[in-house]
């Protein structure tokens, strides 16, 4: 398939209300249907980054292109929590952004359900939150992104309260996801394994006012599989990228 840019930050600025400056010249692109990753010290603007893509919030300066802030639909965001409806079944929280859209219940109902095969929750359709354990939780929230057939998927540390178990697992149905349905792909960690096992390019930011100070390819192939956690490749790219993440830490001269 051939790529082309979709997502584009040029010189992009973020300074808030506060006076806060978040982001300050960051350089950005994400080709379609790529996985880059977005790493980072706390703080320096890795969300602000997202919501700026997504279009929940305008940068201050520079140029900003993508699907979510022009205000298009195709873009899905999942958080961190997985910020469901408690008192909503799984069905009902994820028809939530079809509902949204004017669909009605019984005309999404077969558009769920698959995505709810696809997550592996469709024996759990009926099952309110307080029901399902952390990780079902993130599938449901996962799956409530995916209904809406998004071009670009943004990823705010989705799997941070995860244990590895749970979180591996999700990684290699994420990967799975991502291949399927040819999603662009800004995934935010603080994880330089998951980063380097997830993604084709990882990106590290700088502290505040965050902005793009290193890149790091990953050159595994897809699949990849669990053997590739373990592997000598895997090994040498996390060190690279936690060399690079020391040097956009360290104090300027």
């Amino acid at each position: 398939m051939p790529r082309f840019p979709l997502i584009s930050l040029d010189r992009v600025d973020k300074r808030f209300a506060n006076g806060v400056q978040a982001l300050q010249g960051v350089q950005l692109t994400v080709d379609s249907g790529e996985f880059v990753a977005l790493v980072g010290p706390s703080g320096c603007g890795k969300s602000t980054v997202l919501r700026l893509v997504a279009g929940l919030d305008r940068p201050s300066g520079g140029v900003l292109a993508s699907p979510g802030a022009g205000g298009g639909a195709d873009t899905a965001f999942v958080f961190q929590e997985p910020t469901l409806m408690p008192w909503a079944t799984v069905f009902d929280n994820v028809w939530l952004p079809l509902r949204l859209a004017g669909v009605a219940r019984a005309a999404a109902a077969e558009r769920i359900g698959g995505v709810l095969d696809t997550v592996g929750l469709r024996d759990f359709a009926r099952a309110y939150p307080a029901e399902l354990s952390g990780g079902m939780k993130m599938r449901a929230s996962i799956a409530r992104a995916l209904v809406t057939r998004p071009r670009v998927l943004l990823m705010d540390e989705p799997f941070a309260a995860l244990d590895e178990i749970t979180r591996g697992q999700l990684n290699d149905d994420l990967l799975r996801w991502w291949q399927a349905e040819r999603l662009t792909t800004l995934f935010v960690t603080h994880s330089v394994f998951e980063a380097v096992f997830l993604a084709q390019r990882v990106l590290v930011m700088s502290p505040r006012p965050g902005r793009i100070v290193a890149e790091v390819r990953v050159g595994e192939p897809y699949p990849r599989r669990a053997d590739f956690r373990t592997s000598v490749r895997h090994a040498e790219a996390c060190r690279a990228l936690s060399q690079a993440l020391e040097q956009a830490m360290a104090p300027t001269p």
